[in-house]
């Protein structure tokens, strides 16, 4: 009999359901996307309804795509977009919209545990900076600002939590209130040293301990669901995961010192540091990267704000391209000798220089600079700021990176990797699969449930590989030009 394990992958933009086989290959991909509700108080926001009529949809696509018979899924994996955060009763109706990762609305909160001193226990306790990006914060807002979720919980009915807990709940008709690891340890409420949800900041937040989902092993027997009587007969929910912790796992990052990056919009740069936390001197995020088969990993993680928001800023903003494709032409023929540097902190700088004043910058341009030469510069600012996030994190965890394992859109780009690994001084293996959510996510659950063997699913994966081909007096010069850019870029 066939076997297959889906993979849900719910993340900012929408859902997708993919459908891998016995052997953990691809099958079958549907996507459906969901609305970004943004109000004029920046608010944003998406419909948990909607959301979740999307995972059902997006089920049946897939196996409609594939034209398997249903009852050869053995079980399912979900992968989910961090830090966004819902609230509902004990029957699964929400009681809000979900306040997206992005969401700083409840700043308020966090700037009053600031002066109450709570910042250092929350950076201890949990590896991350005090932060309305997390869900605490949120969910403290929440239970403030939105009666319902008060009475809710003064009869004893509110359920709260991230996009996997409410996916979860919905699922099993309400029988499973749960979250692995993984997503634990991003809401800011978790001791990611003693592995449990704290009490101290819990009390600190307002949100109360018993009222948390149960914290399971991420490739755990979650609940069983027949996705609204899709299937003829129930399966099992037997692996969830952050979606970056899906990808690190996806990509094989299972040993430590292991690193994995994705160029998205932003990216995320993920170390995995195993089984004790690294607390970062350079301001890098440690959290779990997840608990499979009984054992804990911990990673770091350092985020880039503009990786391939920089290459749609050429585009939409410069018109300087006409599309992504058009760039590792452009570069390769820009002047050799130009020296041009952008520091795209449109936004700030994120990991690990963490200045939200700082201002975006381009360093350099002399006469030989023209169109070629600021679409290079462009694309070397991806590798510089990702060359960052690997020093810093080879300095905080005593650890020596082999290669660097990458996914995302951007990777396609030759001189983006070639110049890469020119400056991280390192292999760079790109992915050939671009779902490694979903993928890392579906992998947990088959591993869990016996249809994939963990010493052997990541053996044989083809990565198109690049190495270093300059001289690292040539890099060193590089980057230290990138640094003196950064220096004019940062604020006072």
């Amino acid at each position: 009999m066939a076997s297959y394990v889906l993979g849900i992958d719910q993340s900012t933009q929408g859902t997708k359901s993919l459908l891998f086989d016995g052997k953990g290959s691809l099958v079958a991909r549907a996507d459906r996307p969901h609305r970004q509700i943004v109000s004029d108080r920046a608010w944003i926001e998406h419909d948990a309804e909607e959301i979740y009529a999307n995972v059902l949809a997006t089920v049946a696509d897939v196996v409609a795509r594939a034209a398997i018979d249903k009852g050869d899924i053995r079980g399912v994996g979900i992968s989910n977009q961090r830090e966004t955060s819902l609230v509902w009763d004990v029957g699964g109706a929400p009681l809000a919209r979900a306040i997206v990762w992005q969401d700083a609305r409840a700043e308020d909160v966090c700037e009053r545990l600031r002066r109450q001193g709570m910042a250092e226990l929350v950076r201890v306790q949990t590896g991350i900076e005090l932060s309305p990006y997390f869900p605490a914060a949120k969910l403290a807002w929440l239970m403030k600002n939105v009666p319902a979720v008060s009475h809710a919980l003064a009869r004893g009915e509110l359920r709260l939590g991230t996009v996997d807990t409410y996916l979860l709940y919905r699922l099993t008709g309400g029988a499973a209130y749960r979250t692995d690891y993984s997503n634990a340890s991003r809401t800011e409420l978790f001791d990611i040293s003693h592995l449990a949800w704290s009490e101290e900041l819990c009390d600190a937040f307002g949100v109360p301990a018993s009222v948390l989902a149960e914290v399971c092993d991420s490739d755990a027997a979650f609940g069983m669901t027949d996705f609204e009587g899709y299937l003829d007969a129930p399966i099992p929910i037997h692996g969830i995961l952050g979606d970056s912790h899906g990808a690190l796992f996806a990509q094989g990052c299972v040993r430590a010192g292991m690193v994995k990056a994705t160029y998205g919009t932003g990216s995320s740069v993920m170390m995995n540091v195993g089984e004790s936390p690294v607390r970062s001197g350079s301001g890098l995020v440690s959290s779990l990267a997840w608990k499979l088969n009984g054992t804990v990993s911990y990673v770091l993680e350092g985020n880039v704000n503009y990786a391939g928001a920089v290459i749609t800023w050429l585009k939409d903003d410069l018109g300087l391209i006409r599309s992504a494709d058009e760039t590792e032409a452009l570069a390769r023929a820009a002047a050799e000798g130009d020296r041009s540097y952008l520091v795209p902190a449109f936004t700030g700088l994120g990991a690990p220089y963490w200045d939200s004043d700082a201002t975006g910058a381009l360093v350099g341009m002399t006469r030989t600079t023209h169109r070629a030469e600021v679409v290079r510069a462009a694309l070397d600012c991806i590798a510089y700021q990702i060359t960052d996030v690997l020093k810093a994190m080879e300095a905080d965890a005593g650890l020596r990176i082999g290669e660097l394992r990458v996914d995302g859109g951007p990777t396609h780009n030759g001189y983006l990797m070639q110049f890469q690994s020119d400056m991280a001084r390192r292999p760079v293996a790109v992915s050939p699969t671009e779902e490694l959510s979903g993928m890392g996510a579906a992998y947990a659950a088959g591993c869990g449930m016996g249809v994939y063997d963990a010493a052997t699913l990541f053996r044989g994966v083809e990565r198109r590989r690049y190495v270093p081909l300059r001289d690292e007096g040539w890099a060193q010069g590089r980057y230290a030009g990138w640094r003196h850019a950064v220096s004019k870029a940062l604020s006072d």
